[in-house]
């Protein structure tokens, strides 16, 4: 019987981790994916409530959720990880690193380049790539047929074209490294497991909600959809990356950006 584009798409019976899952495109992410049949086990770094939030509404779909409280800049938090989804979850099909260090609202906004900097590269960058690690490790581990898995990790459009800056170098910085570190393991892990990137632009996150009305506007103007992206629009190509649908792409970014890299 042949295929639909909504049986590719779906992740029916599939088991799925997102850090940094309690909000944002994380939280979006870990919605998605259980809108398309997944058991999903998300992580959170200091918000329980939230994360319990996310939870629950994964729960209200019919699927199962596991929380776990992990720092991705600490190794021996991310250790937990693989084993902790698994004792949970049963076996790890896909694991989204959407987990990231917040430098531009809040107390972290204070901090000083260096310091912002060692926190981008501590969490963004390091942080990927240990969890990345540990997801190939349980992926193997875990055997089942052949079935591989799924790794997605989170980037940012500007690493293509550079942003002016202060921020645009931090950012492209830690989230450079997460393009090219994705495309060499991507490379390493073939043909079990895939490797793709997403790289989201001008996102209606926390930050872009707190913008200057006018400034919006202006980056609204420099977009060719003439938008903001939502957490949403992100978490429908994760599961694009994430599903049959993309099973001959690997060692690639998907901007998710209305046009504004090109």
């Amino acid at each position: 019987m042949p295929t639909t584009l909504a049986t590719e798409l779906s992740l029916e019976g599939k088991a799925v981790l997102v850090t940094g899952g309690s909000r944002g495109i994380g939280r979006a992410i870990a919605l998605a994916c259980a809108q398309a049949g997944a058991n999903v086990a998300l992580t959170y770094r200091s918000n329980a409530r939230q994360a319990e939030d996310v939870a629950a509404a994964v729960r209200a779909l019919g699927r199962r959720a596991h929380i776990m409280r992990a720092d991705i800049s600490r190794s021996e938090d991310v250790a937990t990880l693989g084993p902790g989804a698994r004792a949970a979850l049963g076996r790890v099909d896909v694991w989204v690193n959407s987990a990231g260090a917040d430098i531009l609202t809040g107390e972290a906004r204070n901090l000083s380049p260096i310091q912002k900097l060692d926190l981008l590269l501590a969490v963004d960058l390091r942080g990927t790539v240990l969890a990345s690690w540990a997801a190939v490790e349980t992926m193997r581990a875990q055997g089942g047929g052949g079935r591989g898995g799924v790794i997605i990790n989170m980037s940012w459009d500007h690493v293509i074209s550079g942003m002016q800056g202060e921020y645009g170098q931090l950012f492209c910085a830690a989230k450079g490294g997460v393009y090219s570190f994705s495309r060499a393991l991507a490379r390493t892990v073939a043909p079990k497991i895939r490797v793709n990137v997403l790289g989201p632009g001008w996102i209606e996150t926390e930050y872009g909600a707190g913008l200057d009305p006018d400034q919006k506007a202006r980056i609204v103007a420099s977009v060719p959809l003439q938008r903001w992206g939502t957490p949403e629009d992100v978490a429908y190509a994760a599961l694009f990356l994430a599903s049959d649908a993309a099973a001959y792409m690997t060692g690639q970014m998907v901007m998710i950006n209305g046009g504004g890299v090109m």
